[in-house]
């Protein structure tokens, strides 16, 4: 009901109703208008804040849980790179370098992925920072892992070639010389036992009795059967990948020309054949047409102990037969 507002009459001495004006009118309007707006926003506030719907609430809480889902992905996924960087380090320092393989390129591993704008589309999505950051990991994750799976299937592969290698390698002593009593002389300049000249010795003499085993070090095709000058009766083995060896100063061979052997397998029996000065056996290793130390080439045959006595004794000028 609106208000009646009136006025004391001196002249007559009654009261007056008072009439407002337009202005008046307008300000009470004015005054009413901006009461209900302020009154119908905080009542807006209020509700929002407050007295959520169904519906607003079970999405706020769906954000509430995607938000805590990808967290904890992105632990996970930094969890993950932390163990597959692990296997990165076995791959190059350990697994490549035992089948002497170039370590995987850093740019192959850690190049970029995809375009320039393909977040572009999740920049607009709340937690927008979380969620790209998430997505680049995983992204990065499934590259390394291609790139380290194609790793391991060249490792494999390798691993095949490798075993044969390992077993065509000349590895192990070409005499039955574990206690290493049967060690003469070593690679090196020695002391010609004919001439008592300087002269390189190519190869290591192994003292022994006539006709003692003579047994092939790796797997082989036999390329030379025959009498040499200087060595007598020789047998050399070609054992592939730019490997051969030479046993010399026989008394007999048991092997022909073309013949596969394995090692471990009596091609000859030793003698005092060719320059030499007494029954012995000369050994030499040959790698891509350069004759090489032998010593090196045991380590089938000798614990850590034993190599390192045979070094020691390889090392003395010892005794010379050839």
């Amino acid at each position: 009901m609106r208000k009646v507002y009136y006025i004391f009459n001196p002249k007559t001495r009654t009261y007056d109703r008072v009439y407002p004006n337009v202005a008046q009118k307008f300000l009470t309007w004015l005054r009413s208008f901006i009461f209900f707006l302020i009154f119908g926003g905080l009542s807006f506030l209020i509700f929002y804040l407050c007295i959520h719907t169904p519906s607003l609430k079970e999405v706020q809480e769906e954000n509430s849980r995607i938000l805590a889902q990808y967290s904890i992905l992105s632990q996970r996924l930094d969890d993950a790179m932390e163990v597959l960087g692990d296997i990165q380090q076995r791959d190059d320092n350990l697994y490549r370098v035992l089948m002497n393989a170039e370590p995987v390129a850093e740019t192959a591993r850690n190049s970029g992925y995809g375009g320039t704008g393909r977040y572009d589309e999740l920049m607009a999505m709340d937690n927008s920072a979380l969620v790209v950051e998430t997505t680049q990991k995983m992204d990065m994750l499934a590259k390394q892992l291609y790139v380290q799976i194609k790793s391991f299937d060249e490792l494999v592969e390798m691993s095949k070639e490798q075993e044969d290698y390992l077993k065509h390698l000349p590895a192990i002593q070409p005499i039955s010389n574990r206690d290493l009593k049967r060690t003469a002389s070593g690679y090196g300049y020695r002391i010609d036992p004919i001439y008592k000249t300087k002269k390189f010795h190519s190869g290591m003499d192994f003292s022994c009795d006539m006709r003692t085993p003579i047994y092939a070090t790796g797997d082989a095709v036999v390329v030379s059967s025959k009498w040499e000058t200087g060595y007598g009766m020789t047998v050399v083995l070609d054992h592939g990948y730019g490997y051969k060896t030479r046993y010399a100063h026989l008394h007999t061979s048991k092997v022909k020309v073309g013949q596969k052997v394995v090692r471990g397998e009596h091609i000859a029996d030793s003698g005092n054949s060719g320059k030499s000065s007494g029954p012995h056996l000369h050994y030499e290793v040959e790698l891509k047409g350069r004759k090489v130390n032998p010593v090196h080439y045991y380590f089938m045959d000798l614990d850590a102990d034993g190599y390192d006595e045979m070094l020691r004794m390889a090392e003395n000028h010892g005794k010379v037969f050839d």
